[in-house]
């Protein structure tokens, strides 16, 4: 099922002749899944795909954008075990972590289609003009939400599901009407491509444009780079470090057309003990602290970050 290669669209791709591996962290050793990274001319042809999807894509009624949400959480799980192995082998992270988190992934897209169904998220409002109103007239006013164009995500390395590929920014920018281009993790390729393929199944079944959805492996920073200040692309969703996330910041202000960066990123999470705390409960602290640096082999961003002890 792995192909180490793209998807611009529903089209396979590796035009490019450099090529990386992930890792087994259990084992210590390279996965035996060779991927491909994206070239210059297939980041612009994904851009250039997802552009014309968005002329489609932005029309699509909500109703029918939530079929295709929940039908993407339908054809994740129909993945079974084998899309679990893969980030089980990717991660390091155990079978009850993939599953919760495979789990939280479909809850996620279900909340949007959800939220698509209930309409309120374009947050419309009309404001009728008074033309007899004194000192001057007020004009008619109506606005609402829309959608801005295709949108990079970057994925993090430690929610291979929840906030990578299908994750809570891919689920957003799909409900809101934007096609999404995946700039997929290098640290879990193989379960980004397996996850994409479930999209692309999706956007089949639900009679979706070719280009809402691509996927493009990368090993380094310069795909991402290319991404954010390519001409077609319209804003970029990123979860992960301050360092990473305040550079696509930065590139996406420098670009002639600045474009908006949502981003996480990072966590400090700061801890205060006091005295009396230490004194009552100092063991019952330590004994958390311990449980928290260690809760998802330590790649939970709500871990204690920074400690203040008197």
């Amino acid at each position: 099922m792995i192909t180490g290669k793209s998807y611009i669209g529903n089209t396979l791709s590796a035009e490019g002749n450099k090529t990386y591996a992930t890792f087994d962290p259990k084992l210590n050793l390279q996965t035996e899944w060779i991927f491909t990274e994206a070239t210059k001319e297939e980041i612009d042809k994904a851009a250039a795909l997802a552009s014309e999807a968005f002329k489609v894509y932005r029309e699509v009624a909500d109703s029918k954008k939530a079929v295709f949400l929940r039908t993407i959480a339908e054809e994740i799980e129909a993945l079974g075990d084998d899309l679990i192995h893969t980030y089980i082998k990717e991660s390091g992270l155990p079978e009850g972590r993939a599953k919760g988190e495979r789990g939280r992934t479909m809850d996620q897209l279900n909340a949007f289609a959800a939220l698509l169904d209930e309409g309120s998220w374009v947050d419309a409002t009309i404001d009728t003009a008074q033309p007899e109103r004194q000192p001057m007239p007020k004009v008619d006013l109506r606005k609402m939400l829309m959608p801005i164009g295709p949108v990079v995500v970057f994925g993090s390395s430690n929610f291979p599901f929840a906030f990578s590929t299908a994750g809570g920014d891919t689920a957003s920018a799909l409900a809101a009407g934007c096609p999404v281009i995946v700039k997929s993790h290098p640290m879990h390729a193989g379960t980004g491509e397996i996850v994409s393929l479930a999209i692309l199944k999706a956007v089949e079944k639900t009679g979706m444009p070719n280009g809402v959805f691509s996927n493009l492996n990368s090993s380094g920073i310069e795909v991402g780079r290319q991404l954010v200040m390519h001409p077609k692309i319209k804003g970029v969703g990123f979860t992960g470090s301050i360092k990473g996330g305040s550079a696509l910041y930065r590139l996406a202000n420098e670009r002639d057309e600045p474009i908006p960066v949502f981003a996480e990123m990072g966590s400090i999470n700061p801890v205060i003990a006091l005295p009396s705390a230490l004194v009552e409960k100092g063991e019952e602290w330590a004994k958390s602290y311990a449980g928290s640096i260690m809760l998802g082999a330590g790649q939970f961003c709500t871990n204690w970050a920074l400690r203040v002890l008197p």
